[in-house]
């Protein structure tokens, strides 16, 4: 049963596949913040996921976040989350990163419950549908 409380622990290796340089969000070999995102994702992802009922699964809604120090290539990078707010299907975690030498970023990260192939055959549909022009 979901319960406020429920904790998440993801760590990752800073590389150069995790780099600003590669990812497009800077120009510098370090760890880069859409990395430091997807670990905060999976990691309140994955701490949900043996609570929830079979089929259903959670997607990522909203992220209020800073990424406040650099992390070198080479360094350990890990990620612990907290729920701390349920709201119907809605999850609030409160999420943190951290190097070898501390803290490196923080916030609050928002998850919605849904059933996984109705959300898929929702998304799939979309490619039936009148194209704006825009892209």
């Amino acid at each position: 049963m979901l319960k406020t409380g429920i904790k998440g622990y993801q760590s990752v290796l800073s590389t150069e596949e995790r780099s600003a340089k590669v990812l497009g969000s800077g120009t510098l070999e370090v760890f880069a913040t859409p990395a430091m995102v997807a670990l905060m994702e999976k990691t309140a992802q994955d701490s949900v996921a043996s609570y929830l009922e079979e089929g259903d699964g959670t997607v990522g809604i909203r992220l209020d976040i800073t990424h406040d120090a650099p992390t070198p290539l080479g360094m350990q990078v890990y990620c612990e989350s907290e729920l701390i707010e349920i709201d119907g299907r809605r999850l609030v975690f409160q999420v943190d990163a951290y190097d070898e030498t501390g803290k490196i970023g923080s916030g609050r990260h928002e998850r919605f419950i849904i059933h996984n192939e109705k959300f898929q055959e929702k998304a799939d549909k979309k490619r039936e549908l009148p194209k704006t022009g825009q892209v």
